[in-house]
């Protein structure tokens, strides 16, 4: 029998992990293999020169397997290593925060260990989920343990979504299917399909001292096109963006 393998950016700790988990648990077996902490903005980076670390947990009833590694190693240690038979279906997610634009999908942990899906021939979709308003503000809040029961609600809308685009092939006609669905989405919300609006980023990084940099990441955006159809548009106007990605893909 078929098994899902679930992975994320945001690591064992993440709110969102134990509820997506037990919500997909109704597309069928659900394994959970993710990096031992918040690994975002890494991309697909795999790791080279050092040895990974897995443990396998059990926490009143969560089974899991952490990595010492980035999320793409997650992917790949649980499509490849773990387990006798690899996954029909790779989900990353969902992460906290959108990862729209390309950017920022194409420096995200979550979008880079659902390529890894891709690249062993595995349908693949990676989730993520955000606000419009004040993101530090917001994300304080998802992190709560009081936001439990949102994050309940979202992983059945969000397991709702991937099954219908899973088992209607779309994750057969394209190479990676990301999604950018609201925090505050529900079975009613507007879905669109989108293309990745092209924008990128100024600075990242602040001089703490005289030989020391911060991440520093302070939301700004630099629009190259127009954001018209895209995933950006969708997120601004409170809609899930459904994105198929075709990898690479060039333009002569």
């Amino acid at each position: 029998m078929g098994w899902i393998l679930l992975t994320n950016d945001d690591g064992i700790d993440s709110p969102a992990l134990r509820p997506f988990a037990r919500a997909l648990r109704d597309l069928g077996e659900v394994r959970v293999v993710v990096p031992d902490r918040e690994r975002s903005w890494v991309g697909k980076a795999i790791t080279r020169y050092q040895d990974i670390e897995v443990t396998q947990i059990d926490d009143d009833g969560f089974s899991a397997w952490t990595t010492s590694g980035y999320p793409a190693d997650s992917a790949q240690i649980g499509i490849h290593g773990l387990f006798d038979e690899p996954p029909e279906l790779v989900v990353s997610g969902i992460n906290l925060g959108y990862n729209h634009g390309a950017a920022f999908l194409m420096s995200s942990g979550t979008v880079g260990a659902a390529t890894e899906g891709w690249i062993s021939g595995i349908p693949a979709i990676a989730v993520s989920t955000g606000t419009m308003t004040d993101w530090h503000e917001w994300r304080g809040m998802a992190m709560d343990i009081g936001s439990q029961p949102k994050w309940h609600s979202l992983s059945t809308v969000t397991t709702e979504l991937v099954g219908e685009l899973w088992k209607g092939g779309l994750t057969d006609r394209c190479d990676v299917v990301t999604i950018n669905i609201p925090f505050e989405a529900t079975t009613s919300t507007e879905r669109r399909y989108t293309s990745v609006a092209r924008v990128g980023y100024e600075r990242l990084f602040e001089r703490v001292s005289d030989d020391v940099f911060r991440h520093s990441y302070s939301g700004g955006m630099r629009t190259i096109d127009p954001l018209d159809g895209s995933d950006i548009e969708a997120a601004h106007d409170g809609a899930i963006s459904i994105t198929p990605l075709r990898m690479p893909e060039a333009v002569l």
